[in-house]
């Protein structure tokens, strides 16, 4: 391991209680060289977007310890604490509330260590009575016209789920401050991902990637970064879903 990596681990991974450096040492040598050196050494993330991926596919994996290990770190490194509740806030849209609400408790903990006073400032940029408007807004600009049609188009029996769509999964979290679009639809990627057996809703969001400005080569660098955290059969699905994405693009 170099010492530029030494320096970035000493610094990220400080005051964190691993055990298994003692019960465990080879296990540990084995996927600290891997997940924070010879993945990191060619990513094209910057370190806040490796931050985010990793924080939202082990709340897709519920991967509980590793997930404290790395708020620690986020925070050791200077990402903004905002940015790492927003993306636990957005999470529940994709992985449900039973799936955040520990994760956020846990948080809460850490940022309180780390000497954060709670709440953060307010984030909301709607109310109930704007919610939806501004949601549907933002959905057909990540999406395009027809995310409108399924308002009044869509089967009747989904009428209800496609307004939450657009009131609660971009009304309530999308049109929040805290991240920009880019990194909202990275993150929202990493949910899906992280989960397998949603490659419907990863091809929708491959596409709203690609429409933000996160290019085919963004979202495999995205697949990289997260691949020590949820495998390799989950990561080439991702891929080939890009892939399918990236061949229809060059046909149209």
């Amino acid at each position: 391991m170099n010492t530029a990596t030494k320096t970035r681990l000493k610094k990220m991974f400080k005051d964190i209680d691993i055990s298994l450096k003692e019960t465990d040492p080879e296990f540990i040598d084995i996927i600290t060289h891997f997940s924070q050196e010879e993945v990191i050494k060619v990513s094209k993330l910057t370190e806040k977007e490796q931050m985010l991926c990793i924080l939202s596919v082990l709340l897709g994996t519920q991967g509980m310890g590793e997930f404290k290990n790395m708020v620690h770190a986020a925070l050791n490194i200077h990402i903004e604490p905002v940015a790492i509740k927003e993306v636990i806030y957005q999470a529940t849209a994709y992985l449900g509330i039973s799936r955040t609400y520990d994760f956020l408790i846990e948080t809460n903990k850490i940022m309180e260590m780390h000497g954060i006073l709670l709440p953060l400032e307010k984030q909301s940029t709607t109310n109930l009575e704007t919610r939806f408007e501004k949601g549907l807004n933002k959905q057909v600009s990540l999406f395009g016209s027809d995310m409108e049609k399924r308002q009044t188009e869509g089967p009747i029996l989904r009428k209800n789920i496609n307004r939450w769509l657009a009131s609660n999964c971009f009304g309530d979290y999308y049109t929040r401050y805290g991240l920009n679009d880019q990194e909202r639809e990275m993150i929202t990627f990493c949910f899906i991902l992280s989960q397998g057996g949603c490659e419907n809703q990863l091809r929708g969001h491959t596409v709203g990637n690609i429409n933000v400005g996160n290019d085919i080569e963004k979202l495999y660098s995205v697949i990289e970064q997260c691949m020590p955290y949820i495998g390799y059969p989950r990561s080439l699905n991702a891929m080939n879903i890009v892939d399918e994405i990236a061949r229809n693009i060059e046909k149209n």
